[in-house]
């Protein structure tokens, strides 16, 4: 046992009688391979791995960066967890094989235009409560706001490595694009007064 870590169950227990847990570990990966959703197995290194791989990231970095700016509005949380939530549903998409893209459902296994539509509908009401920079910015003003713009570097790349993975009637591609749109406003909203790329 670690030192410092108690049981879970009472110590008056024998082992026999502690609950039985699933476990963490499934040496199921150990050859290199992983499981798809809906069955099927490829290699680790396949562009679908990769793809849910990426948008996990951003998912985790979405976290952080929800947790830096827990001071701020809370509609701004509410935001994050939406996307964190969505996020969840593009990973599912993404992890299927084609030949069993049918037993997807909208909105939770297969990414919706109503996803879509709900993040353009976050950019236009968030990009009204200020005046965007018409120019690049330099990252870091502010700790929350840079990581929006570390999240949105992640979803930047999820959305070029799903392209590969994504059906060409998928909305998965565009939800991505949408996504890394709205960390950059979120991002800019968060700092206020953004430093310019290019000092005139």
């Amino acid at each position: 046992m670690i030192h410092g870590l108690r049981p879970v169950y009472s110590a008056r227990m024998s082992d026999a009688d502690a609950p039985r847990r699933p476990l963490i570990y499934t040496r199921t990966g150990d050859d290199g391979t992983t499981g798809l959703f809906y069955g099927g197995r490829v290699r680790k290194d396949d562009p679908a791995p990769s793809a849910y791989g990426d948008v996990d990231e951003a998912q985790a970095v979405i976290g952080v960066a929800r947790s830096l700016c827990a001071d701020g509005d809370p509609h701004l949380d509410e935001i994050l967890v939406e996307v964190g939530r969505h996020l969840y549903v593009l990973m599912a998409e993404l992890a299927t094989a084609p030949d069993n893209h049918h037993k997807l459902k909208p909105g939770i296994s297969l990414v919706s235009s109503e996803m879509v539509v709900a993040l353009e509908n976050h950019i236009d009401e968030v990009a009204a409560l200020f005046v965007p920079p018409s120019e690049f910015v330099v990252p870091g003003g502010e700790l929350g706001a840079a990581q929006l713009d570390v999240a949105r570097t992640v979803v930047r790349r999820a959305e070029r490595h799903a392209l590969v993975v994504a059906s060409a009637e998928s909305h998965a591609v565009t939800y991505l694009n949408r996504l890394s749109d709205l960390l950059w406003t979120l991002a800019r909203w968060r700092e206020g007064t953004s430093l310019p790329a290019r000092d005139d």
